[in-house]
């Protein structure tokens, strides 16, 4: 249950952000938040994370379509006793579907923040990120989970 309540808040949030960026900006529109550290800017991204595979919308769709099942696959097999490992796939899975509507719809994905050192992203992907890092953590730090004190 927890894994589809914060894949559908992060599918929300993402979409929801999208479709205000959409309608309210045209492409390459960039407001100022920070002065040349922080901008909203809309960009259109045919490709993947740093504008890899630009214009490869169909194996964009099949590599995503592939991770959706092995984030559910691990949730099934691996992740639903461990709440820590449950949240960090749920953020993947919303993000990736995020991302996936998009180039469904669009052929594009729509990203937004930009911090000018860094290429423009979106919800879907510090969703993305924040989950690959708690997974990893989970994986590499915390093995085992947590575990009770005794005394």
């Amino acid at each position: 249950m927890i894994l589809a309540i914060i894949a559908f808040v992060v599918i929300v949030l993402d979409q929801f952000t999208k479709y205000l960026i959409k309608t309210t900006m045209s492409p390459h529109e960039s407001i100022p938040v920070i002065e040349n550290i922080f901008h909203i800017t809309f960009v259109r991204n045919q490709g993947a994370a740093f504008g890899i595979f630009q214009g490869q919308t169909a194996f964009l769709i099949a590599v995503t379509v592939i991770i959706i099942i092995l984030l559910i696959g691990v949730y099934w097999k691996l992740a639903r006793q461990n709440n820590i490992l449950t949240i960090g796939l749920a953020l993947q899975l919303g993000g990736a579907v995020g991302n996936l509507a998009d180039r469904i719809r669009f052929s594009y994905v729509v990203d937004f923040f930009d911090f000018r050192v860094w290429p423009v992203f979106n919800i879907a992907d510090i969703a993305i990120v924040i989950g690959v890092i708690i997974v990893a953590w989970q994986i590499l730090v915390w093995p085992e989970g947590p575990k009770e004190k005794v005394g």
